[in-house]
């Protein structure tokens, strides 16, 4: 995933993921491959009254992990759930984000940005590619965009999120939400539901899912 030579942005958002992973690439950086930089992007997405102690937060991590740490103050969240909006504020939020997030990589001369995603983000994006996006998709661990000008990266997807949730805990890992009022109340957090159910049903189902996605039968699809 990592070359000699990479500017790396690793995104965090203040989730267990995120922070976890931002720590362990902070610990073992350097055996990945010589001559790598690593920058970190914090986006506040601006809701409720407590951003400022949100970017406190996150500032006090980024100088414990000794790493170049970026803190972006916006109003993104807010505005994607005002009257303005006639999209999901879902789908808003995240276009936007992903904007200053390239923005930030191009302004600081990096090659890959890198996310927290994880195995059970993974089989969520699949159901709900399916189910509301009428097609069949989901995130890969190395994906090329914008002509090959960068790499998304997500070292996280074949890790299961209670054994991040595990390891955050044990280290002791400093995490906040983002208030968003959305939170609960998604599309995605219906699908997170729904696997929930499942796998009560039916032991070791989302494993099945996600191996699924190793062993697809093209000749078997419309």
């Amino acid at each position: 995933m990592f070359a000699a030579g990479d500017r790396i942005l690793v995104c965090v958002s203040g989730g267990a993921d995120s922070m976890c992973l931002l720590y362990l690439l902070s610990k073992r950086f350097i055996i990945y491959a010589p001559d790598l930089q690593l920058f970190v992007l914090y986006i506040d997405m601006g809701f409720g009254e407590h951003a400022d102690e949100r970017c406190a937060v996150m500032r006090q991590y980024f100088d414990t992990l000794g790493v170049n740490g970026k803190i972006i103050k916006s109003g993104i969240g807010p505005y994607a759930h005002s009257e303005e909006n006639r999209e999901n504020p879902c789908f808003l939020c995240t276009r936007i984000r992903r904007k200053k997030i390239f923005e930030t990589a191009e302004e600081l001369g990096c090659n890959k940005i890198v996310f927290g995603h994880h195995k059970d983000d993974v089989v969520e994006t699949l159901l709900l590619n399916m189910i509301f996006g009428r097609e069949i998709s989901t995130m890969t661990p190395y994906l090329p965009v914008h002509s090959g000008k960068y790499v998304i990266v997500r070292p996280l997807v074949f890790t299961e999120e209670i054994l991040l949730k595990q390891f955050r805990q044990q280290q002791n890992i400093p995490v906040f939400d983002q208030q968003c009022p959305t939170d609960g109340n998604s599309k995605r957090q219906y699908v997170k539901q729904l696997l929930n159910k499942i796998e009560s049903d039916y032991s070791g189902s989302r494993d099945n899912i996600f191996n699924s996605m190793k062993k697809v039968k093209s000749g078997y699809l419309l």
